[in-house]
């Protein structure tokens, strides 16, 4: 089981800024692995156009065209789930640059498909690498960074994310999908490459008995200073280190655990279920993630997931003024923007506030859409079939659109997913809550073909609509503040006696209320 450092605040190394700059550095290989996620996730946005009822080449119908847009959304909770064990296994260091491998192949795939087969198999091995990538970049960053400066490179990683669906977009107003498949391939090139410049966690290489490497790590991390300026912080790892390897069974049955654990001579399927059962099926870890889930669902059902692989001809069914290309290109640089924007925000609003002021203004503005395509648009508006689109186009769903990405792109489930699971099921729960969350994508993308063949796009946008108010409200009311929280004070949280509401003036108010 993968696990995440939380340490308080120790004696700085001898430079700041240096030390700021190591760590920057360093976390600049799973940055590049993010970008390469970027850009994986939205390619098929610019092939589906390409591709769909093509006149010669590769071709796909409706159907086909659904599948592929959503196949990777189908292969990635199987990454997802084996990236834990292989970080595991191999170390962080090297997990990085092997996750990158499954993506390397898929863009080469990509390029040279010749067949219908070998489209699907590329795009598929694209999902499965994009899930392997989940453990190696939460906990290669979360074990090499200071508390201090944790949250923000935490940040910053999911700013790369927006920045290769901002450049794949861009690459589809320029280039074909081949093209763009062929320029992808710089991505995990340059992953690799980086992470052979920098060394493997500190408190992974203490949990393999090598200390002397792991203080030569921590001299590197801390702005490449002497073993005496980070010895304090050394020997806080030294004893964390001991503390993982602690028998889990005998910590939650309260066994003295200064005897010899019989637990390690149990049968190892026996062994197995005990720690799932005390870890994995414990408040603190159950809790949070239906929390997470949840989050996931009402966040991907709300706007732009959905819609993603046929974004393009979305644009044009609706009557956009503008080309479908660049509009999507536009989408990305908001994406871009407001992921950047997000990092001030959170700081002053906090993530509660955040998260649930995006989720309503994507309710209002899919809302509108629909409302739109409801007053303005043919029944026969089929997105899969351009010679349904209108005629007349219209700068008023533009202008939706582009609130719908904004609010989208203001969301914050995978900056809580790195903080509310206790340290030890937090890599397992990241794993399960991410297979989880991609299992609800490919829902959402494969169903909106169904949606709009059913409902047209008035009814399908009403759907995500109401997806969003619900999210709202459950957000409300359960979703805590977590900024400003240590990672113990979360895990105490969800631990301690449970909350039925979450710590809301509003929600206390009528709690004060109820109780007169």
């Amino acid at each position: 089981m993968v696990q995440k450092l939380q340490l308080d605040p120790v004696t700085p190394s001898k430079s700041r800024f240096k030390s700021v700059v190591s760590q920057l550095l360093a976390c600049m290989a799973p940055n590049l692995l993010l970008l390469d996620l970027g850009m994986a996730i939205s390619f098929a946005t610019i092939a589906v156009p390409d591709l769909l009822n093509a006149p010669e080449g590769l071709s796909l119908n409706e159907s086909q065209a659904s599948w592929f847009g959503s196949i990777s959304f189908l292969t990635q909770p199987v990454g997802a789930l084996l990236s834990g064990p292989i970080v595991d296994y191999f170390g962080r260091k090297k997990a990085t640059f092997m996750v990158n491998i499954p993506h390397l192949v898929a863009w080469i795939t990509l390029y040279f498909a010749w067949n219908l087969p070998m489209l699907f198999i590329a795009n598929g091995l694209m999902g499965m690498g994009t899930g392997l990538m989940e453990a190696p970049i939460n906990s290669y960053v979360g074990e090499i960074t200071e508390p201090s400066i944790r949250g923000a490179l935490c940040t910053v990683t999911q700013f790369f994310t927006s920045i290769g669906v901002m450049l794949m977009y861009f690459l589809g107003t320029i280039v074909n999908w081949r093209k763009a498949a062929l320029v992808s391939i710089a991505a995990p090139v340059a992953s690799m490459l980086f992470i052979l410049l920098v060394p493997e966690t500190p408190v992974w290489l203490l949990s393999r008995g090598r200390e002397k490497d792991a203080l030569k790590s921590l001299c590197y991390l801390r702005g490449w200073t002497k073993p005496e300026n980070v010895r304090e912080e050394f020997d806080q790892l030294t004893v964390y280190s001991k503390k993982l390897q602690r028998c889990v069974i005998c910590c939650k049955t309260e066994e003295d655990e200064t005897k010899d654990c019989e637990h390690y001579k149990m049968n190892c399927i026996r062994r197995f279920l005990l720690k799932f059962r005390y870890v994995m099926l414990s408040k603190e870890t159950l809790r949070p993630f239906t929390l997470v889930i949840l989050y996931f669902l009402f966040s991907s059902m709300s706007g732009l997931t959905p819609i993603r692989p046929n974004m393009v001809n979305v644009c044009g069914a609706f009557g956009m003024a503008d080309d479908g290309k660049h509009i999507v290109f536009v989408i990305g640089i908001l994406t871009f923007a407001t992921s950047g924007l997000t990092i001030i925000l959170i700081k002053l609003l906090g993530k509660r506030k955040l998260a649930i002021s995006a989720m309503f203004g994507s309710a209002i503005f899919c809302m509108a859409l629909s409302i739109y395509a409801k007053k303005y648009l043919e029944t026969s508006v089929f997105s899969y079939d351009t010679s349904t689109f209108p005629q007349e186009q219209s700068y008023l769903p533009l202008v939706l659109f582009y609130f719908v990405g904004i609010f989208n792109g203001l969301g914050i489930p995978w900056v809580l997913l790195g903080e509310v699971f206790p340290f030890r099921s937090r890599a397992a729960a990241q794993g399960f809550a991410a297979a989880g969350n991609y299992i609800i994508m490919f829902v959402g993308s494969k169903t909106f073909l169904n949606f709009e063949t059913h409902f047209a796009l008035a009814g399908a946008f009403g759907i995500y609509a109401a997806f969003a108010y619900a999210g709202t409200i459950y957000l409300y009311f359960f979703l805590p503040e977590t900024e400003g929280k240590t990672l113990q004070e979360i895990e105490g949280y969800y631990s301690g006696k449970f909350r039925h509401f979450a710590d809301d003036p509003v929600i206390n108010l009528f709690k004060r209320f109820k109780k007169k």
